[in-house]
């Protein structure tokens, strides 16, 4: 297993399979590569299905045991069930997907391997949730989760990010997710610092303070120092939610048909988030990716032969640096600011022209004002940003 300077092994990697997507949602970064949202015919500059299979061989040498396979929107591949079925043994396999194509592949993707599925889902309103993909496709959304379930992809992770334009609704998604057995809900903290409009953000501690009011039971996950709120369902008292809480007193266990479960993802500022990321990002082009905040670090496998992509993969982990704490360090005046010993290098030639963070003139403009009446927002002007 490989580990970087800091201690840092890498366990798992996500891999991009393209930068297409059927949707056009307002805070896109296309995995910190910044605003593309192209054409939607394949292109050639994919990677091919030998490609990845190719690289997921190599990383599985470095007993990497997690492959997460995103986009742009991953299914508009139609050889995702071959990729899936050609990963090598003792990889767990997971997706995320707007969910739109899951109706109908969803099987299909189970009997190929795929074990977990995150599904996005910004709000349980039609009209905010067109204004914030730019698509109509919320029915076949809620479709795509009801077939992520029939085919027992249980539990289904719903991806909100939590922002301006989706903040008042988190209520309704928690209470959604508490209502309805199977379903989990990840709440990620919107990064300004890749998505361009800081005037966007909220404070996330808002959201965790009023989580806490609402929860039958906190777990503290010391891995990214997260936190999972667990939901008591309609009906469950807030210490009925154990497993064997009718028998064994003091079990801290949740019985997951008794409470939903939500989870905040917040790296924004967070310095223990970077400091223990495992994880390795691979480009729909064949790039290496240490840290999704940076494109200084792009490493191109070339022509994805196995020589190429061990020096890369090798090369890549042992240049990772955690974004927080690291490669941005705050100053004298408590501002973040990049770390002087890394200005002026660490990018690869191959890399330089690569498209640069999205900055505010970069991102959709289309949702100017809240759609929604932001019910964590009072004292707007303390929120926390990236850039503060």
């Amino acid at each position: 297993m490989l580990a970087d300077d800091f201690g840092r092994e890498v366990t798992g990697v996500r891999v991009s399979l393209t930068d297409r997507c059927n949707f056009d949602c307002v805070y896109c970064h296309n995995e910190g590569l910044g605003d593309t949202r192209g054409p939607m015919a394949p292109r050639d500059h994919e990677m091919s299905t030998d490609d990845v299979v190719r690289f997921l061989e190599v990383a599985r040498e470095y007993d990497v045991d997690a492959v997460k396979f995103t986009g742009g929107e991953p299914l508009l591949r139609q050889d995702v069930e071959e990729i899936i079925r050609r990963t090598p043994d003792g990889m767990e396999v997971s997706m995320t997907t707007n969910g739109t194509m899951l109706p109908g592949r969803a099987e299909a993707l189970v009997d190929a391997g795929l074990e977990r599925v995150n599904i996005s889902q910004d709000a349980l309103d039609r009209e905010t949730f067109k204004q914030v993909t730019q698509a109509g496709a919320y029915d076949a959304v809620m479709d795509g989760v009801d077939a992520a379930l029939d085919a027992g992809l249980a539990p289904v992770k719903l991806n909100m990010v939590v922002f301006e334009q989706t903040a008042g609704y988190v209520p309704e998604m928690v209470d959604h997710v508490a209502a309805n057995e199977g379903l989990r809900l990840q709440l990620i903290e919107y990064m300004p610092e890749i998505a361009g409009h800081p005037e966007w953000a909220i404070d996330i501690e808002r959201v965790h303070d009023w989580l806490a009011e609402q929860a039958a039971h906190v777990e503290h996950r010391e891995m990214h120092d997260r936190k999972r709120y667990w939901i008591a369902r309609d009906g469950v008292a807030a210490d009925d939610i154990f497993e064997g809480s009718d028998a064994v007193e003091g079990s801290s266990v949740v019985d997951e048909t008794r409470a939903g479960m939500v989870e905040i993802v917040d790296p924004v500022e967070n310095p223990t988030f970077c400091a223990n990321c495992h994880r390795v990002r691979v480009t729909h082009e064949g790039y290496l990716k240490g840290c999704l905040n940076r494109n200084d670090d792009l490493r191109s496998m070339g022509e994805m032969t196995r020589a190429a992509i061990r020096e890369t993969f090798r090369e890549t982990v042992e240049n990772r640096v955690p974004f927080y704490g690291e490669y941005m360090v705050r100053n004298g005046d408590g501002e973040w600011e990049v770390n002087e010993k890394y200005l002026g290098g660490g990018a690869d030639d191959e890399s330089a022209d690569s498209e640069a963070v999205a900055t505010d003139e970069d991102a959709n403009t289309d949702a100017d004002d809240p759609l929604v009446e932001d019910v964590f927002a009072e004292d707007r002007e303390d929120a926390g940003t990236a850039d503060d």
